[in-house]
């Protein structure tokens, strides 16, 4: 079986999904969340959800702590989902091609530091873009540049304002980030 670690500053509700997806499959499991935000809701759903959880600081991420944590509980794989800290490189050294996000936009379009969340939707409204929709990608040292991996569409009216298009994005995560996961850990 495959250990999945997600980390989440947030809510937590993408993890909620994606643990619930892979719950009763063979291959894969999620059995570690990790965040840096104490007071993030994600520790209330892995609490929940008897999941073990973990909460960190930056210094943390940074002093490489972490990746003897993930090694010693036998990660295999890192699921960012609302995580919004960048990963440093010591993290993507060692775990290569094994971190990936999602991102709440078709990248390359709306990506990059400070572009997460309601931000997002609120430039594409902004300018009155047609479509938008998730970017889930392999995550390299830059925010948001990491190869492609899938992304789904959606179309934005001229009334939708940006909460409606965040649902409409939160439904395509919902739907599809559990699945990618699944098919990338795949032999």
């Amino acid at each position: 079986m495959k250990n999945i670690a997600i980390f989440a500053s947030g809510s937590g509700s993408n993890a909620e999904n994606i643990f619930n997806y892979f719950e009763n499959k063979a291959d894969a499991g999620v059995v570690l969340m990790l965040t840096n935000n104490a007071d993030a809701f994600v520790l209330e759903r892995a609490k929940k959800l008897a999941i073990e959880s973990v909460v960190f600081s930056s210094e943390q991420l940074k002093s490489g702590e972490l990746v003897s944590l993930l090694k010693n509980k036998s990660i295999d794989f890192i699921v960012l989902a609302g995580f919004l800290l960048k990963i440093p490189e010591n993290l993507i050294a060692a775990f290569p091609n094994k971190i990936i996000n999602i991102h709440p936009a078709l990248l390359p379009k709306y990506g990059g530091k400070g572009m997460y969340g309601d931000a997002v939707h609120k430039a594409v409204v902004a300018n009155k873009e047609k479509e938008s929709g998730i970017t889930i990608h392999y995550v390299n040292e830059h925010y948001d540049e990491g190869a492609i991996i899938f992304q789904a569409k959606c179309t934005v009216s001229e009334t939708d304002t940006y909460e409606d298009v965040a649902h409409k994005i939160h439904q395509l995560e919902y739907e599809h980030f559990p699945r990618v996961i699944e098919r990338v850990l795949a032999p």
